[in-house]
């Protein structure tokens, strides 16, 4: 058999169902290529060989004694080290949360060990989730296997990493602004966020209540949807958990996969086409959208006006919201505690908890949030924002009256270098200046590699309408069966 990690996770599953290779062999192999080259990536903040080869025996075993398999049991997966995992250390990237073993665990890791998924650990990401560039990790940035000079993607660029190295065939991520496919997008890996509410967010340290989206990463586009509809589903302990059936996405992904879009319209928002993006990124986009149409599919230009509000918008609904999130962790019930000598009182300790346990650009956002929450600014800026998220879902759901799906890059420029943006926080929040948009509607959305630019990956991004996951997995699939997936150097 070729090697184990540069196959796809319905290569891995069929071969381990077969009987080919075991879960064990399987997860062994992606153990000794995280060992051979994290140092390199660090793509993970925290491994679990212990635990990943006993769940990989658990799948040989009940497969030895003939019981009922999910279809990617045996599989490996890393989890964003956001998503609460029993026993296993979770940090959100943040010295605050040193240390901290939760008790439980989040509702999607519940159902992918019930899908016998094997986890690997946890992988790096921006402080909270708060970033583009996973440079805002308290335990350092993780770099783009493409070029180890450069950045991954953030703020789930741990996941998308191990992805593009080859040390995992799936990972799962969180998207609040576009956490899951901008790092696709600039690792040249698939990333899907689901339907706000498709996936639970119990068990997820809180971020922005009403953007942050679990859903999956992988190398193909079959692959993320196999892991979607392992995650997606209603949850009763999620408030927002929409309890509707989940649309078929793998069926989507693999009639997709024909290469067939007849009848399929495409929306080219003609607020994505002004000055911006690079020349190479809009280039390859463009070769990206041709093929759709050797497909079959028909473009059709339309009008999103609002679209241009979404970043100032999004800067001040999501701040706000992490802003009385993060209010929690004070040094009190759990995580970091500093300062507290039996001398001070407690507002003494929970200030100087925060100090030593934030980075700044966490710090950056509460103060922020705090502000546009304070008695007087309320109603003209959080309140205002949110006035203003309501004309982005008018638009799209005008747009979606007239076409299938909206397309767009995904992001406007490709990988850039480690520490070019961290001094300057306005050019990097234009990491996410065309993934925003359908974060404040609520509506799916993928990022699918097209091509390269500068020798560097450039992402693909086709949003659809709520609950309608299934039709961005057909585009998305259509495009890979024409342009084919992107393969990054060995590491040296």
């Amino acid at each position: 058999m070729s090697d184990l990690t540069r196959m796809s996770a319905a290569q891995l599953a069929a071969a381990i169902a077969s009987g080919e290779a075991s879960a064990t062999e399987v997860t062994n192999a992606h153990l000794e290529r995280i060992a051979a080259v994290d140092d390199r990536v660090h793509a993970f903040l925290h491994v679990d060989a212990e635990g990943a080869r006993a769940a990989a025996l658990d799948v040989d075993e009940r497969r030895s004694a003939g019981e009922p398999l999910g279809p990617l049991a045996g599989v490996p997966v890393g989890v964003k080290d956001i998503v609460v995992t029993r026993g296993v250390p979770t940090t959100a990237g943040s010295k605050i949360l040193e240390g901290w073993r939760p008790p439980y665990d989040a509702t999607i890791v519940e159902r992918m060990r019930a899908a016998g998924l094997v986890m690997l650990g946890k992988t790096n990401l921006d402080e909270f989730a708060m970033g583009s560039s996973t440079e805002y990790s308290a335990y350092g940035p993780t770099y783009n296997p493409w070029d180890l000079g450069r950045i991954p993607g953030g703020s789930g660029g741990g996941s998308a990493a191990a992805l593009a190295a080859y040390e995992a065939p799936l990972t799962v991520g969180t998207d609040t602004g576009g956490s899951i496919r901008q790092p696709g997008a600039v690792t040249g890996t698939v990333g899907a966020k689901p339907t706000y509410g498709g996936t639970s967010r119990y068990g997820l340290v809180a971020f922005s209540s009403s953007l942050d989206t679990p859903g999956p990463c992988a190398r193909t586009v079959e692959d993320a949807a196999l892991l979607h509809a392992v995650l997606a589903g209603h949850d009763p302990r999620d408030s927002t958990s929409i309890p509707q059936p989940v649309p078929d996405v793998v069926g989507a992904a693999r009639q997709g996969a024909t290469g067939d879009l007849t009848g399929v319209r495409l929306g080219l928002v003609r607020e994505f086409g002004g000055e911006g993006a690079e020349a190479g990124v809009t280039a390859a986009f463009r070769d990206g959208l041709d093929a759709l149409t050797k497909l079959g599919a028909e473009v059709v230009e339309v009008s999103c006006p609002n679209f241009q509000y979404a970043l100032p918008a999004y800067y001040l609904i999501a701040p706000s919201e992490c802003s009385s999130n993060l209010a929690r962790f004070d040094g009190v019930r759990y995580g970091l505690r500093v300062g507290d000598d039996g001398n001070r009182a407690l507002e003494e300790v929970m200030s100087l908890t925060r100090e030593a346990g934030f980075g700044p650009e966490v710090k950056r956002r509460v103060i922020i949030g705090t502000y546009a929450l304070s008695s007087g600014y309320y109603d003209a800026y959080y309140g205002q924002a949110q006035k203003v998220r309501t004309l982005i879902t008018r638009d799209f759901t005008a747009a979606f009256e007239r076409v299938d799906v909206l397309v767009s890059p995904t992001t406007p420029f490709v990988a850039f270098p480690l520490g070019s943006r961290t001094s300057d926080p306005y050019q990097m929040y234009l990491a996410d200046l065309y993934t925003i948009p359908v974060n404040l509607y609520g509506g799916p959305a993928i990022s699918v590699p097209c091509g390269l630019s500068e020798g560097l990956p450039v992402g693909f991004q086709i949003m659809a309408p709520t609950l309608a996951d299934d039709r961005m997995y057909r585009v998305a699939a259509a495009l890979e069966s024409a342009v084919g997936t992107l393969t990054p150097g060995e590491l040296s």
